[in-house]
C-alpha cells in the first residue's frame, strides 16, 4: 500500500512539474529536432523564455532518474542481469539530458544543475530500498511517472512534430516501465491506462 502511493506521489508530482508549463514553441521542436538554424529564425525573447523554463524542469526530472538508477546501482541489492538493464535505462535518460543541455544552450539559457547524489538519495527516500523487488519497484514508479508527466503535454501542443516528440519521450519511458513491471512479474498494462 506504501509503495503504491509513493509510484502515486510521484506521477502526481511529475505530472504537475510539465502540466503547470505552457506549450513549448516550433523553436523549442527545432532545436530539439537537431535544426538550430530553423529555430534561429522562429525564435522570439518570449518563446525562448517560456521555452527554457519547461525544458529545464523537464532535465531537473531527467537528473532525478539519472540519480535515482545510480543509486539503485550502488545499492548492491540488483542481480548482474538486473544491474545491467538499469544502467542501459539511466544511459537512455543521460541522452534526454544531454539534448535538453543543449537545446537549453542554444537558447541562451542556463541549464538545470544536478543537484548532489545525497541530495537525491533524501529526496527519493531510498533508505526504504531494502531488496532487488523495492529497487524495481521505486523505478517503475517513477518511469509511471514520467511516462505520464510527458503525455500530459501533448494536448497542449499546437504543432505536430513537438506533439510527436512528446509522444517519443513518453514511449521511452513507458519501455522502461513497461520492462521493470515485467522483472516485478507484474501483468502487462491494462489498454489506456497512461496518462490518466
Amino acid at each position: 500500500m506504501i509503495k503504491h502511493q509513493q509510484s502515486s506521489h510521484d506521477t502526481s508530482r511529475r505530472r504537475l512539474l510539465l502540466r503547470g508549463t505552457t506549450a513549448l514553441s516550433a523553436t523549442a521542436v527545432a532545436l530539439l529536432a537537431g535544426v538550430p538554424a530553423k529555430a534561429a529564425k522562429s525564435a522570439t525573447g518570449q518563446d525562448a523564455s517560456r521555452d527554457a523554463a519547461v525544458l529545464n524542469t523537464a532535465l531537473a526530472l531527467e537528473h532525478e532518474a539519472i540519480n535515482a538508477y545510480t543509486l539503485g546501482a550502488q545499492s548492491k541489492l540488483l542481480e548482474k542481469p538486473v544491474l545491467a538493464v538499469a544502467l542501459k535505462f539511466q544511459g537512455d535518460h543521460k541522452v534526454h539530458r544531454d539534448r535538453l543541455v543543449s537545446v537549453l544552450k542554444t537558447l541562451g539559457a542556463t541549464p538545470a544543475e544536478e543537484r548532489t547524489l545525497a541530495v537525491y538519495a533524501q529526496a527519493l527516500d531510498v533508505e526504504k530500498l531494502k531488496s532487488q523487488a523495492d529497487v524495481l519497484d521505486f523505478a517503475a514508479g517513477l518511469e509511471h511517472g514520467a511516462v505520464n508527466a510527458y503525455l500530459g503535454i501533448i494536448p497542449s501542443f499546437a504543432d505536430r512534430p513537438l506533439a510527436k516528440l512528446a509522444g517519443q519521450l513518453a514511449a521511452d519511458e513507458t519501455e522502461h516501465f513497461v520492462v521493470l513491471s515485467q522483472a516485478l512479474g507484474r501483468e502487462l498494462p491494462a489498454p489506456l491506462s497512461f496518462g490518466v
